[in-house]
């Protein structure tokens, strides 16, 4: 069995997911920055010519208020990545039957996976994305064949071959999900 990591689909989706992350963290410390420069030149402005710039304080606030949540958001998305590489360089992947069963709850269910028995469990997971449009790219994969990969000790990585994407999910209850 090969680990997940060395397939070169995942790599270009994992590759893709890290890409996204950089331009959250660069797209933040940009606003950060140019918030900066603004409230320098308005104070600037304000103390040579003695008038107020009104409103610039509040646009001040929004982009470094904005810019550092961008950027926290990116570097959580680079320690997600790091993790995911190296969790899929270990395992390899299953491949099984994704069900919905909720917004942002999803079952899965491993080839070999007896519904009919009753000591049968698939891996009851949450998806660890609060954005609208991945949590409803998971969905239309409902009863699709996916492959996952458990990346850590409650953790899931999710891979489908309609969507060049991976998804981070995690265990929830049930003897299989945690």
């Amino acid at each position: 069995m090969h680990p997940a990591a060395d397939d070169p689909t995942t790599r270009t989706a994992l590759d893709g997911y890290r890409a996204g992350a950089l331009r959250w963290l660069a797209g933040g410390l940009i606003g950060v920055v140019l918030g900066f420069l603004l409230g320098v030149v308005a104070v600037e402005i304000a103390q040579d010519s003695g008038r107020r710039l009104p409103a610039v304080g509040l646009l001040v606030i929004a982009l470094v208020g904005a810019g550092a949540a961008a950027a926290l958001a990116g570097t959580g998305a680079l320690v997600r990545h790091q993790r995911w590489r190296r969790g899929l360089a270990a395992v390899p992947w299953q491949t099984g039957v994704l069900r919905i069963a909720g917004p942002a709850v999803i079952a899965f269910e491993p080839a070999g996976f007896d519904d009919a028995d009753p000591l049968a469990e698939p891996v009851r997971l949450r998806l660890e994305s609060t954005s609208v449009w991945r949590t409803r790219a998971v969905q239309r994969l409902d009863g699709a064949v996916v492959r996952a990969a458990p990346v850590g000790r409650r953790e899931w990585v999710l891979a489908s071959e309609e969507e060049p994407t991976v998804y981070g999910a995690r265990a929830v209850g049930g003897r299989r999900g945690g």
